[in-house]
């Protein structure tokens, strides 16, 4: 298959910047994978679109402050860490993306805030990240709460980065239910839900359960190779506790339906599901599942998602999910309507009856 086959011309002003002033107030479309008919309609009218013995799986990730802006100690020039992970089981050592107008090397070191925070880079790696080490006489996290700020995607722009545009990010890049922290990049359909709407939703019928899959910045990646198939995921973490396996087949047993709220929550359902001959059972590890067309789906019946952007992975789910032909339709009918695109942007609901 041809990545070209997942290209479109998405006019710049319809990439949504800022969040809504309302958390919850986003449009909606709705496309029938069945029909491939399209509804224009609020994302305060979802729960008309679920039913009683329903699922919702949500991702509860939750965005660090990931993103550190500071110097070098030796010339002063800038330089910027985007903290990935850590490496080991202490706050000290982790796996960086390094941005600067010199080379990383090992031994320069850097340089944060009022200098409480200071860093050594350790080692280069073969994926084009660092090692480094923290110098650290406190816990990292109130540190990274002082001098860190939300990693937003890069076609976020912002002109100015005070006080108050900061505070707005963290709390918006951010879904209400976020529990687990360990993301760099929001799962952004659950930003769309609040706590009213999860609570209308709940009082249907429809029960909901987490997983947890630690966004990394390769959501953002596009596919560069000209054949979908030489593509290669980046591996992320991932958790199914006990209780959402068992949501899942009591979900099974009473003939509901699995709605996943996310790219996130379908692609760590449908990882396990294929390491376990179609089933959810609880266990961890790293997910590196590419899903694109054509893709067996084993758990997930319906999707809540968001807008993707040109040649993605994501955009790539998506249609295998609900065909090529009709989610790219469905993005041209989004444009000519002027919906709002990506991460702050408005959502999509696809849905689809079990056979």
């Amino acid at each position: 298959m041809h990545t070209s086959d997942f290209d479109y011309a998405l006019p710049p002003e319809l990439i949504a910047q800022e969040p809504l002033p309302e958390r919850g107030a986003s449009r909606l479309m709705v496309l029938d994978v069945g029909t491939g008919a399209i509804a224009h309609r609020q994302i305060a009218a979802l729960p008309d679109y679920l039913r009683a013995g329903d699922l919702l799986v949500l991702n509860d990730t939750r965005v660090f402050p990931a993103r550190l802006a500071g110097r070098w100690a030796d010339t002063g020039g800038a330089v910027e860490f985007l903290l990935l992970e850590r490496e080991g089981a202490d706050d000290a050592h982790w796996r960086v993306l390094v941005g600067s107008g010199r080379r990383a090397r090992p031994g320069l070191r850097a340089v944060f805030g009022d200098g409480a925070l200071t860093a050594g880079i350790v080692a280069r790696r073969e994926d084009g990240h660092v090692s480094v080490a923290f110098d650290l006489h406190e816990p990292l996290a109130p540190l990274l709460d002082r001098f860190g700020t939300t990693p937003l995607p890069p076609y976020i722009h912002r002109k100015t980065h005070d006080d108050a545009q900061r505070r707005l990010d963290r709390e918006r890049y951010q879904t209400v239910y976020a529990r687990e922290e360990g993301a760099v990049a929001a799962p952004t359909a659950g930003l769309h839900l609040t706590e009213s709407l999860l609570e209308q939703i709940r009082n249907r019928g429809i029960t909901c359960a987490t997983v947890t899959l630690h966004v990394g910045i390769g959501t953002f990646r596009p596919v560069t190779a000209a054949s979908v198939e030489d593509h290669r995921m980046d591996a992320e973490r991932y958790r199914v506790p006990a209780e959402t396996a068992d949501a899942i087949r009591a979900c099974r047993a009473r003939g509901g339906r699995v709605v996943a709220v996310g790219s996130t929550s379908v692609r760590t359902l449908e990882t396990v599901a294929a390491a376990h001959d179609g089933k959810i059972e609880a266990c961890s590890g790293r997910s590196s599942l590419f899903i694109y067309p054509p893709y067996p789906f084993r758990v997930v019946d319906a999707m809540l998602t968001n807008f993707h952007l040109p040649r993605s992975t994501l955009l790539m789910m998506v249609s295998a999910f609900a065909g090529q032909v009709p989610v790219m339709n469905a993005y041209a009918a989004a444009i000519a309507a002027r919906y709002r695109f990506f991460s702050y942007g408005d959502g999509m609901l696809l849905t689809r009856e079990k056979d």
